[in-house]
Order: C-alpha cells, then sequence, then structure tokens
C-alpha cells in the first residue's frame, strides 16, 4: 500500500529526489551504510563516526547548509525552509532511498531548538539558533539524575541566582553523547519552596566549563555512550535562562513533546533491513526449516510492517492537518518491546555461537549480541515502557490515572 498525498507532495518528491541527485558527492553513499539500524556505540557505529570526517560527508553537509536542509522543519527566519511534517517525511525517505545521510544536529535541532524558538526571547534566538544549524554548538540533555529514575519532578540540582548569573550544583546521569558535546541544556530547582513541578529553569550552559567533568558509563553492551555528569558550580548569564526563571517545567514539556511525524514513515525501514538480515542468518546456521523459527520470523516481519502502516497512517493525519497526539508514545512503546523481542530471537538463531564474544580489545560483541543487549536499553530511554502505558491509557484511552501514594503511604 502506497499513500497518495496529492500532487503538490509529489511535486515537492521529485524536487527534491533531482536535487539529491545533484548535489550529493560521488562516493558519499558507498561511505557506510547510512540508514540502517545502529544502536549508539554499537556494532558498525564506529565506521558510521568515521565515515562523518570524510570530505564527501563534508561537502554534502555544505550542499545541505547552503540548501537550509539542515533543521528543515525549523522557520526560515531562523536558518531552516519552513517544512511541514509532511514534507519532512518526504525528505527523509528520498534520502534513505539513496543511501546518503541526514545531516542532524542531534539534541540541537530536534529539543533546544524548538524550545527556544517557542519560549526564548528574539535576542536567545538570535544568539543559540545559528549556532546550532552552523554546527558550533553541540548539545546533550542534563535532565535524569541519580535516584529519580523516571521522575523528572524529582530533580535535585540546584541553581542559585547569584547577580545576573546563575550558579547551577548537581550531578545528572545517563547523558548520550557527552563527549561530543560542549554545551548542555540543564533543568535545575531555582526555588526549593515550590511545589514540584514548579520552581524549576531550563538553562544552557557551556559544558566545556572547568566547573563540568563527565565520565562513561559502561553498558552490558560494552559501549560506554553515555556519561554521568557533575556540575560543581558553573555559571551562566541569566541570560541562558530560557522561558525565565521557575518556568523551566513548561520548557521541558515542550522539549520533550516536539514530535511533528517527521520520521514516521521511515521508522520501519531500518527494523526491515535488520528483519532480512536476521532472515539471512537463519539460512547461514541451517535453522530457516525450522517450523519455531519460522514462527518467530513471520512475527518479526508483521511487526515491522505494523510499523510501516502505523507511520503511515500519522502521515496521512498530518497531511489532513491534524496534529499528533498520544502517537509518539504509542509507537516508542511498539518498537522498543519489539526490538527486544527481536534481540531474543536473535540468539536463540545465533545458538551456542551467540554465547561466545569475538577476540579483541575491550568489550567487541557481535552484531546479534549487540542487539540482544543493547535494545534491552530501549525501553528505558526517553520514557521506560511504563510509563509509555500510564500515558496511552490516561491521555489517550482517558482511563483513570493510577493512584499516586502520598507522604504518609496512602494512594490519592
Amino acid at each position: 500500500m502506497e499513500l497518495d498525498l496529492g500532487p503538490e507532495i509529489a511535486q515537492f518528491r521529485a524536487d527534491i529526489r533531482a536535487w539529491i541527485t545533484t548535489h550529493a558527492p560521488d562516493g558519499l553513499a558507498e561511505l557506510a551504510d547510512w540508514n540502517t539500524l545502529i544502536t549508539t556505540g554499537g556494532y558498525g557505529y564506529g565506521r558510521r563516526t568515521a565515515a562523518t570526517q570524510h570530505e564527501a560527508y563534508r561537502q554534502w553537509e555544505a550542499e545541505l547548509l547552503a540548501a537550509r536542509l539542515i533543521c528543515p522543519q525549523w522557520p526560515e527566519q531562523f536558518g531552516g525552509q519552513g517544512m511541514d511534517a509532511v514534507r519532512v517525511a518526504v525528505f527523509n525517505e528520498e534520502l534513505d532511498s539513496a543511501g546518503v545521510p541526514r545531516v542532524n544536529r542531534g539534541m540541537g535541532e530536534s529539543l533546544v531548538g524548538p524550545s527556544v524558538i517557542v519560549h526564548g526571547t528574539d535576542e536567545q534566538r538570535a544568539a543559540f539558533l545559528p549556532r546550532i544549524v552552523s554546527g558550533e554548538d553541540v548539545y546533550c540533555q542534563g535532565f535524569s539524575e541519580p535516584g529519580t529514575g523516571s521522575d523528572l519532578a524529582g530533580l535535585q540540582t540546584k541553581g542559585v541566582v547569584d547577580g545576573d548569573e546563575i550558579v547551577i550544583t548537581g550531578q545528572k546521569l545517563w547523558t548520550s553523547g557527552a563527549a561530543r558535546a560542549n554545551k548542555m541544556f540543564v533543568l535545575c530547582r531555582t526555588d526549593p519552596d515550590a511545589e514540584k513541578h514548579a520552581g524549576i529553569s531550563f538553562v544552557l550552559i557551556d559544558f566545556t566549563d572547568p566547573a563540568v567533568s563527565y565520565q562513561p558509563v559502561r553498558q552490558m553492551s560494552g559501549a560506554a555512550e553515555f556519561c554521568e555528569d557533575f556540575l560543581d558550580g558553573v555559571r551562566a548569564p541569566l541570560f541562558n535562562v530560557i522561558g525565565g526563571l521557575n518556568n523551566g517545567w513548561r520548557v521541558a514539556m515542550t522539549t520533550l513533546g516536539y514530535e511533528r511525524g517527521g520520521s514516521a514513515s521511515t521508522l520501519h525501514l531500518g527494523y526491515e533491513r535488520e528483519f532480512w538480515e536476521l532472515a539471512q542468518t537463519a539460512r547461514k546456521r541451517g535453522v530457516s526449516a525450522d517450523p519455531l523459527v519460522r514462527q518467530q520470523l513471520a512475527w518479526a516481519y508483521s511487526q515491522v510492517q505494523l510499523m510501516r502502516f502505523s507511520g503511515l497512517r500519522t502521515l496521512a493525519g498530518l497531511a489532513e492537518g491534524r496534529q499528533p497526539g498520544p502517537e509518539a508514545s504509542i509507537s516508542k512503546l511498539f518498537w522498543s518491546e519489539y526490538h527486544k523481542r527481536l534481540g531474543e530471537i536473535a540468539i536463540g538463531i545465533e545458538g551456542t555461537d551467540g554465547l561466545i564474544r569475538p577476540d579483541g580489545d575491550g568489550y567487541p560483541t557481535t552484531y546479534w549480541q549487540n542487539v540482544f543487549l543493547s535494545s534491552r536499553a530501549g525501553t528505558i530511554y526517553s520514557g521506560t515502557s511504563e510509563i509509555q502505558r500510564n500515558i496511552i491509557a490516561e491521555r489517550a484511552l482517558k482511563l483513570p490515572r493510577e493512584p499516586r501514594p502520598t507522604a504518609n503511604g496512602a494512594s490519592r
């Protein structure tokens, strides 16, 4: 099934396809498998990272920047093209089809930028947004903390106003990309006497400040992409407080909720490629005729197709002007639980060989070992499966809210 998005989108698809064909440097697609599913820090990640240092990639980045195709969903006055979600999805599809990368600015593009656009002043937008588009500023996220789990509002990091500066002290955890970042967006408590969700501020800090230190957190897959961060009196000008003091929770909700469906129709593609790799592995292992394996593979294929049709449904809604509701939670719950189960199936197909790591320095793993180990984290980061189920139940199905314990142990 294909989705007819109308003649205007069809023309946009033809135009963007022609642009990619004309401007993509020779050899770029061959540098890495840009669009296959690769877990951050896992198998194949190093090759893709190395490829971003190649001259062809740098040339491609410059072409995209000149055409305002980096952060293309941002409004034109902030360096983008003002693409709606349907056009972003089509752009992603055509990049995937051509085998070339979507150059993005990570959390700066998807999280910080939208929050500054919505809640920042004109002066803040002028100061922070161009540096995200150009790639000068690379952001990591300072939300999670030790001991608070999924209770974001339970954060303990403190922000104290000192003249025209804010001084931040505390500890953050599970920070992706800390080693590559020069900036961090931090939630800190600036009014300890306010109610739990009040008195929180959203601040942009210099992550290269001497008062910042961090250390990698080793995962069971052997990767160490996440970090633990220590903020020992980091100073930032009050100018860097987005949305105003004690209004950080509102800004954070914009940050966490910025989902406009741009990947709706491409989410399944990486999982589909991975499925066919697993089917080929089953053939190589001589178990493709096993009834149980065939049943497991049929299940996996059906799940990937459900992702595809769900994405098309979201895209069709966006084309009609409907904004996504709880679909992001449904999608996140679906793909993370699917991928965890796929890792278990893959290790079963690998058999006893799946129990033995390959030789090499550090903690090397095979592709399927990495899927098995790292996919389990997918049910935790970006909102645990339990949190996603609560969101779906309460916001989509309108079920009664789960009772919350009070200080004396009673429920309310």
